[in-house]
């Protein structure tokens, strides 16, 4: 009998085993009765909605080459692609059904170990929350960021510069046939975005957490590196079975926080925080804001990349990717955790690659693109739990203000307002953004970067604080504290201000504070009612009574892990269908 989790399906002179053997012969697979073959699902989350992970289809085919070369039997499983453009209202909403998929699909299945497919932004932390649950061996493949294109002579940084085009538009700077002639340009080839986003923030935490492959999260899609790669990842996978290297012996503490001193090394994406926090609580570990700020104590912006930086994902790869800031990071990189590749994170460090001391993407500590933390975590009156800032992208002359609160309920109220050229509003004003939160609307949409209204636009203002318990994109910049929890659909405090409320908010104390007196938030209090869901059913309705607010990832309760019983795969009875 062999001592692979597979053999329960494959062994046997039963009827049962018999007619599992037939079904993997008729797929196209190998597999022989009392046979020692390891069976690797392949997840594969391309998809013609979501552009980014269409190179992964692909990939698939290398990763299968690669388990057959070493011996094991793959399985290409497809799973749900959270598209971040076209999905409504964002593709948050489904990050943990993706991860149920996931965990479904390995429990339920004869596999020994997988390996993932994913690019987007949610789908990369959605698909690990659920392999880590699952607690098989586990290797991670992105499909690498796309090409950038050539406006008025510039390169296009997926995002950040769309960002930036809308306000040219908005203020009149550019006119329609501009605005078009953008669009036209914009459409640059498939692939994770080129800067600095969610998505590639989530595929060098994954590389720093150790599930993927060195240098492997900074690919250019396309590349023959990557086909090189997912060969490579086919082959380490069935050896990770053989070593029984799973998740539980690669997530940590320490492997957390080497993750989130990537992240800050960066300038990532303040969704990394909500998504290291739901992964980790998969595995009982606590690792929130408060959690990430710390990591980052001594670490600055080393990567030259936007929007932190100037240059794009393209650059960093050429300078050497992870390992290059692995090795800027030195001992800040704690030596303990192992990687999928057997050896520690440390051992994957080489030095950046750059052809002169000017041109260096990857800097050195001692000379940052921008001080660190990247990303703080605040907490106050306006915020008992905590919001976050990625202050390595905003202005430092708005990091102490205090000012009158204009609140917008809602995106439709957001957006309609700003552009009222009669708004009352200047700019001292901290603008607010309420009922966004994963409750509120539901899923917690990109709507945290409130456009600066267009009167204010208008005069050149192009930063204000702003506020609210929604996220906005990686690729996004300014003076915005997000995440605020907990959110107003559920009773946070941000639910309750009304325009004029004075609102501080001080980076460097790490406070965001509500200067209203308890009588008065009392007051509001009694009076306030929770808005009622219009889901009745379905997903959505699952979701709103089930998700935890922003500061715990956002992940359902039930999902968690909090003791060791929880931890425990229950593997399903093998018998008749």
């Amino acid at each position: 009998m062999s001592d692979l989790r597979s053999s329960a399906w494959f062994d046997g002179d039963d009827e049962v085993a018999l007619a599992h053997r037939a079904t993997v012969r008729a797929a196209g697979g190998v597999i022989e009765q009392n046979e020692r073959r390891p069976t690797i699902a392949v997840i594969d989350t391309s998809s013609d909605a979501n552009p980014c992970n269409l190179p992964l289809r692909e990939l698939a085919e290398h990763v299968r080459r690669g388990v057959t070369d070493a011996g094991g039997t793959a399985m290409v499983m497809p799973a749900m692609s959270l598209g971040e453009e076209l999905m409504k209202p964002s593709a948050m909403l489904y990050r943990n059904l993706l991860s149920m998929e996931v965990e479904e699909l390995l429990r339920a299945n004869p596999v020994d170990g997988v390996v993932l497919l994913t690019n987007c932004d949610k789908t990369t932390p959605g698909a690990l929350m659920g392999a880590v649950s699952a607690d098989l061996p586990t290797i991670q493949i992105v499909g690498g960021n796309r090409p950038a294109a050539i406006f008025d002579g510039r390169e296009v940084g997926t995002g950040t510069a769309l960002w930036r085009a809308m306000d040219r538009y908005r203020s009149g700077e550019i006119d329609r046939a501009e605005w078009r002639r953008f669009e036209a340009c914009y459409s640059c080839g498939t692939g994770s975005c080129n800067t600095v986003g969610t998505a590639s923030s989530m595929a060098m935490i994954v590389e720093a957490l150790g599930f993927m492959l060195p240098g492997a999260a900074t690919v250019q899609s396309g590349q023959d590196r990557s086909q090189d790669l997912s060969y490579a990842s086919g082959r380490r996978i069935v050896e990770m079975v053989d070593e029984n290297l799973t998740p539980s012996r690669i997530l940590t503490e320490a492997s957390l926080r080497n993750a989130a001193r990537v992240l800050h090394a960066v300038g990532g994406s303040t969704n990394a925080v909500i998504h290291l926090a739901a992964i980790a609580g998969r595995a009982g570990i606590t690792f929130g804001p408060a959690e990430v700020t710390a990591a980052g104590e001594g670490v600055s912006v080393i990567a030259d990349v936007q929007p932190s930086g100037r240059g794009l994902m393209r650059e960093l790869d050429s300078a050497g990717g992870v390992p290059a800031l692995l090795f800027e990071l030195g001992e800040l990189i704690e030596a303990e955790p192992i990687t999928c590749t057997g050896d520690s994170l440390r051992g994957s460090a080489r030095a950046p690659l750059a052809p002169n001391a000017s041109s260096r993407t990857v800097r050195q500590l001692d000379d940052p693109v921008v001080a660190g933390p990247a990303i703080r975590a605040v907490s106050g009156t306006l915020a008992p739990g905590s919001a976050v800032i990625k202050a390595s992208a905003s202005d430092p002359r708005l990091w102490r203000h205090r000012g009158p609160a204009l609140v917008f309920h809602g995106y439709d109220d957001m957006r309609t307002r700003t552009e009222d050229l009669d708004l009352d509003v200047t700019a001292d004003h901290v603008l607010v953004l309420t009922g966004c939160g994963p409750v509120g609307v539901p899923g917690m949409p990109e709507w945290g970067m409130i456009p600066i209204p267009r009167r204010l636009l208008n005069e050149g203002i192009t930063d204000m604080v702003r506020i609210s318990d929604a996220r906005m994109s990686g690729t996004s910049f300014g003076t915005v504290f997000l995440h605020t929890s907990p959110e107003g659909a559920v009773g946070g405090p941000i639910g309750l201000v009304r325009d004029g409320d004075m609102i501080s908010v001080d980076v460097e104390a790490g406070t965001i504070d509500w200067e209203v007196s308890p009588d008065e938030i009392e007051r509001r209090r009694s009076e306030w009612t929770p808005p009622v869901s219009p889901h009745l059913r379905g997903w959505p309705l699952l979701y709103v009574r089930h998700v935890e607010q922003a500061d715990r990832g956002a992940d359902l309760d039930f999902l968690t892990a909090p003791t060791p019983a929880h931890r425990v795969r229950i593997d399903p009875v093998i018998g008749r269908s």
